[in-house]
């Protein structure tokens, strides 16, 4: 009897597949201080996963690889990471992840203040749990990642995300950003040695006139970012807080991405501590900080995002210029079964992983 029962949940399975490739050239000029050294960045990274899903798809475990790969003549440099997980998908809008999975599976990348460039190209997987709220309305989503593990020369550490966004009326949106990144000690650690906390609070409001002008898109944001650090063995708390807005605006294949921030510098234990607790894009420790990426998407479609960008970042204490050509090529066994139906392939964007 029990056998009988299990026959049609067998025959519901279906094999899953995704292959993400990924290369990047990223050349760096400008920055006057050393948190943020000229440098190039040339790599290709490919992440093919293999799995199965069951009970129409409810419930899917995927495991791969991703091959980190510098460009040059040989292997040096390289880093493999395994990625391995279960995902729940529930018809309620609920959505868990569980073990090694690819930050891409969050609804949207976090602000360069919380994650910045280079960990994004060099870390790709989360290390944790993942619990996602999705509905036409708005999302939110919680994180936790297990970035090291305590041993006698490492030092454990972890952070907590939190993540939202909500329509409220029209065209605007309520939402914000939450992380908490904790830095402990080592194994039979040093006199000297103490525990460190990181918490970044960011809440927005947001206008999305997409549909109100006659460009392709066109997104505006707003918020105060307030900082707390501290190291525990001082036992005092760091506070800086500003104002940070945003514009995204697109026609065609044109893009224009702007961010403005003014205030405190964000992070004063970054010297001391670098990307270990302090996760976010060392220009944010500046009292005043703007970006500007202006993108050219060659080719955009739902398979590939080829596009060349021109980054400049000013500060009251340094500039940077950035010029960047990437690749991002994603395929999986949803898309290769509707691959004739251009009607529905040309539906949305594909978003770049960088």
């Amino acid at each position: 009897m029990t056998l009988m029962l299990s026959v049609p949940s067998l025959a519901a399975q279906e094999v899953e597949w995704s292959v993400d490739a990924s290369t990047l050239i990223n050349n760096r000029e400008g920055g006057d201080d050393n948190s943020t050294p000229d440098q190039t960045f040339i790599f290709t990274r490919l992440a093919p996963e293999v799995g199965v899903s069951f009970i129409d798809g409810s419930h899917v475990l995927k495991g791969g690889a991703v091959w980190y790969q510098p460009m040059i003549d040989n292997l040096d440099g390289y880093k493999i990471l395994p990625t391995l997980y279960y995902r729940y998908n529930g018809s309620n809008g609920w959505h868990v992840t569980v073990g090694l999975l690819p930050r891409t599976l969050m609804v949207e990348r976090v602000p360069h203040y919380m994650w910045s460039d280079s960990l994004n190209y060099c870390q790709p997987n989360i290390r944790g749990i993942m619990a996602q709220f999705i509905k036409p309305a708005g999302y939110s989503e919680i994180v936790v990642d297990w970035r090291q593990m305590q041993t006698e020369r490492q030092r454990e550490a972890f952070t907590l995300m939190a993540n939202t966004e909500w329509k409220i009326a029209g065209p605007l949106r309520a939402g914000g950003h939450l992380q908490y990144s904790h830095l402990a000690m080592q194994r039979n650690h040093p006199a000297d040695q103490h525990v460190n906390d990181d918490v970044i609070i960011n809440p927005m409001l947001s206008l999305d006139l997409s549909r109100r002008t006659w460009l392709d898109s066109l997104r505006l944001s707003a918020g105060a970012i307030i900082a707390m650090q501290r190291d525990r063995g001082i036992e005092k708390w760091e506070r800086p807080a500003g104002f940070i807005a945003t514009a995204t605006a697109r026609w065609r294949w044109l893009q224009l991405n702007e961010t403005f921030y003014t205030g405190q510098r964000l992070m004063p234990l970054y010297a001391r501590f670098g990307s270990q607790l302090v996760q976010g894009d060392p220009y944010y420790n500046n009292k005043t900080y703007s970006r500007t990426d202006l993108i050219f998407h060659i080719v955009n479609n739902r398979f590939v995002d080829l596009n060349g960008s021109l980054t400049l970042h000013a500060s009251d204490k340094t500039t940077g210029f950035w010029q960047q050509i990437t690749c991002h090529i994603y395929i999986d066994n949803h898309l290769w079964k509707r691959r004739h139906d251009n009607a529905w392939l040309k539906k949305g964007h594909l978003v770049p992983l960088f």
